[in-house]
C-alpha cells in the first residue's frame, strides 16, 4: 500500500506563522505534525509515501528527505502551481499501484487506518473516506418559526453534531483515473461528488478515534495542549 500526502499548501488560516514555515511542519512537542502521520500510516502497513509539495518545499524535502528519520520510502510529486486537494494525485498516478492512501499532510488523528484500508478492500469501493462526528457550535442564537413566521422556539447558540470528512481517502487506480488530468487543479470533494454521479461506490469510514485539522490557530493550539498533556495518546503503538 502507497500514500499520497498533500503538503503542498499555503496554510493561510495560519498566518503569519505559515508564512515562513509550511504546516506541516508545525510542531507538536519536538515532532512536525506530518512527522506523527508519517508514523502512523507505517505503522498501517503503508510502505512507500509521495509527498505532494509547493509551498515552502525546500523545508519539507530538507526535513524529510528519501524517508529514513521516519522509516518509511519518501519521494516527492512538485507542484508548479496550487492543484488542489486532489490534483496532485495527476502527477503521482502511475506510482501508486492498485489502491492507495491520500491524505492531508495536516492531521492530528488516532484514526486505524489499516482498518479503514481492509474494510475498503471488502467492500470493493471506488472510494472510502475517513469521516469523524464532530459537535459544532453556532455563534448566534437561532430561531424557529411555523409558516406564518411566529416564533416557537429560540435556542440560544446550540450545538449540532455533523459527520464531516477528515480529509484522508482510500482510492481505488482504476475507479479515479478517468477523472483526474495531470496538471488539473482538482478538489476531493468535486472528485467523490462525481464518482457518487456516475453509481461509483463510495464508503464513508466511521472510527471511535480523536482527530483534529490543526489549520486554524486555535486547533493548533489545542492540539499542543493536549499533546503536551498526554503525547502517549498519538505516539502508541508507532514506533
Amino acid at each position: 500500500m502507497k500514500a499520497i500526502v498533500m503538503a503542498g499548501g499555503k496554510g493561510s488560516r495560519l498566518h503569519p506563522y505559515s508564512a515562513v514555515f509550511p504546516k506541516p511542519l508545525m510542531p507538536l512537542g519536538d515532532m512536525p505534525i506530518l512527522e506523527l502521520l508519517l508514523r502512523r500510516l507505517k505503522a498501517a502497513g503503508v510502505t512507500e509515501v509521495v509527498l505532494a509539495v509547493n509551498h515552502l518545499r525546500h523545508l519539507i524535502e530538507a526535513f524529510f528527505g528519501d524517508g529514513s528519520r521516519v522509516g518509511i520510502p519518501i519521494t516527492y510529486s512538485v507542484e508548479d502551481k496550487p492543484l488542489g486537494t486532489a490534483g496532485p494525485i495527476g502527477l503521482a498516478l502511475d506510482r501508486l499501484g492498485e489502491t492507495f492512501l491520500l491524505t492531508n499532510g495536516d492531521l492530528l488523528t488516532t484514526l486505524d487506518i489499516r482498518r479503514m484500508i481492509e474494510k475498503h478492500l471488502q467492500r470493493k469501493a471506488a472510494a472510502t473516506i475517513g469521516t469523524y462526528l464532530r459537535e459544532m457550535k453556532s455563534e448566534f442564537g437561532v430561531l424557529e418559526t411555523d409558516e406564518e413566521m411566529r416564533m416557537v422556539a429560540y435556542r440560544e447558540k446550540p450545538t449540532f453534531e455533523q459527520l464531516i470528512s477528515m480529509g484522508i481517502y482510500v482510492l481505488n487506480t482504476d475507479a479515479v483515473r478517468s477523472y483526474i488530468r495531470p496538471g488539473e487543479h482538482l478538489d476531493m470533494p468535486d472528485l467523490v461528488r462525481a464518482l457518487v454521479a456516475d453509481n461509483q461506490h463510495v464508503y464513508c469510514h466511521r472510527d471511535d478515534c480523536f482527530w483534529l485539522d490543526i489549520g486554524r490557530p486555535a486547533d493548533f493550539a489545542l492540539a499542543q495542549e493536549m499533546f503536551e498533556k498526554d503525547s502517549s495518546v498519538f505516539l502508541e503503538s508507532l514506533s
